[in-house]
């Protein structure tokens, strides 16, 4: 799918996150920075910033295309490190040159600035790999980099990858794009910081991924994605995904760490640092099975203690710095209650829709459009009639996030599309057996839209 977002053209591709540098012009698409664009940039900047400038050498040396864990390998340091550069090179050139941002689900990717990302199989094991952009790479290759060694020295500051360098991030942020008032995000952020386990539960568009990840930052007071894990669990989720197993290699098959205990490694190499891994729908997966021992370790008084893995006969543990915040939807009928041993591990935050937030009538003051004005508030008293419901309550009330993310004030036809491709067949859920209902609500909406 393409996104044309102020003029420059961005491609989401099935391989990953392709943001080709591209401007449209009156004959056609060409590209944004030339490879003499690029020379000046490495001379002018990016020479000063030794890392990153080695990093750039190492994969050219590479042929163009990395994994952070294949350079960590070869060149040594941490596949933490690395990744940093990479964000860090992508935000200097995006300062540089004034470009604008490069959006994915939300979230600005400097990266993709001076790389194309995709995801490559290597040893068995899914990683991220960063190719150089193609005129770049010849300007690297004009530019001589003789002087420059590609290999981390013993002892050598990762200063490129410091939290210093990483944006700012505050709880007035977190307020500003989370529509949840302050006394809310105190409560939610002293429970996690206090019980180290926290699920956010909500009917849909309430906002629970977007709200997860902004905690997180607020948290650690930077947008540090290299201390933030996100996966999604699903029933055929298993041990052997999150903490270790047997995968086929080869002839045969060798024993794999997981994604959890790879994340708690990196957690407990960093103890000063805060770490969050967040499960998107977790109620979906069978936990106890997933866990497995990790049950008791996750637990806030039994963090730093070890217990011996199934597989390796080694003893783990889960730090101290490091939180797990969980996701699930209330309005899905179809899945089980959260098993009860896992139950009592978490505290439970109830996200309810932000339409009388501050931030949302912020929002809706930025569009300023009449038509959308009278949708809310025929939304705001259809979520009454469905917390009045006895067979639905609060756990099923239209999200504000559904109309979250426009900007123009002039075209809002997407607020009618919202009615009749999201909400509309909502409501037939909901109401599978009482038809007039559901027609009474979508007319007062559409006659809202229309009016």
């Amino acid at each position: 799918r393409v996104q044309q977002k102020l003029g420059f053209v961005y491609r989401y591709t099935t391989e990953g996150l392709e943001l080709p540098l591209m401007h449209e012009t009156r004959t056609g698409h060409t590209s944004l920075l030339t490879k003499e664009q690029w020379k000046k940039y490495i001379l002018e900047v990016e020479f000063d910033h030794k890392a990153c400038m080695a990093m750039l050498k190492a994969i050219v040396e590479l042929g163009g295309e990395a994994t952070c864990k294949k350079l960590s390998d070869i060149y040594g340091g941490t596949p933490q490190r690395y990744a940093g550069c990479t964000m860090n090179i992508g935000r200097r050139v995006k300062g540089y040159f004034n470009l604008p941002p490069c959006m994915d689900k939300d979230e600005e990717r400097y990266f993709a600035m001076p790389f194309v990302g995709r995801s490559v199989i290597e040893e068995g094991t899914k990683y991220y790999s960063y190719r150089i952009r193609d005129e770049l790479f010849e300007a690297l290759n004009e530019i001589d980099l003789s002087e420059i060694n590609p290999f981390v020295q013993d002892g050598e500051m990762e200063d490129d990858s410091s939290e210093m360098n990483y944006p700012k991030y505050s709880k007035e942020d977190f307020l500003t794009e989370v529509y949840m008032d302050e006394a809310q995000y105190e409560t939610l952020s002293r429970l996690l910081k206090n019980k180290k386990n926290v699920i956010l539960q909500g009917a849909p568009g309430v906002g629970k991924t977007f709200a997860a990840k902004r905690l997180a930052y607020s948290i650690m007071g930077v947008k540090d994605e290299s201390r933030v894990e996100f996966i999604q669990f699903h029933q055929n989720y298993s041990y052997e995904d999150f903490v270790m197993g047997y995968k086929p290699e080869g002839e045969g098959f060798e024993l794999k760490d997981g994604i959890f205990y790879r994340f708690c490694m990196k957690a407990t190499s960093q103890q000063d640092k805060d770490f969050f891994f967040i499960i998107d729908e977790i109620n979906r997966g069978n936990m106890s099975k997933i866990f497995g021992e990790l049950l008791m370790l996750i637990e806030r008084d039994y963090r730093g203690e070890k217990a011996t893995l199934a597989y390796n006969g080694k003893s783990f543990s889960v730090p101290h710095n490091l939180y797990i915040i969980g996701m699930m939807n209330t309005a899905d009928r179809s899945l089980a209650m959260i098993d009860y041993a896992l139950r009592r591990r978490f505290s439970f935050f109830s996200m309810t829709p932000g339409f009388d937030t501050k931030g949302f009538k912020e929002y809706q003051t930025t569009i300023n459009n009449t038509k959308l004005d009278s949708v809310i508030r025929e939304v705001i008293n259809l979520n009454k009639a469905i917390a009045n419901d006895k067979s639905l309550g609060n756990g099923f009330c239209i999200g504000h996030s559904y109309f979250c993310g426009h900007n123009y004030s002039e075209d809002v036809s997407w607020v009618k599309e919202v009615i009749e491709y999201d909400i509309v067949p909502m409501l037939n859920e909901y109401w599978f057996d009482d038809q007039e209902n559901v027609k009474k609500w979508s007319d007062i909406l559409n006659g809202a839209f229309n009016g």
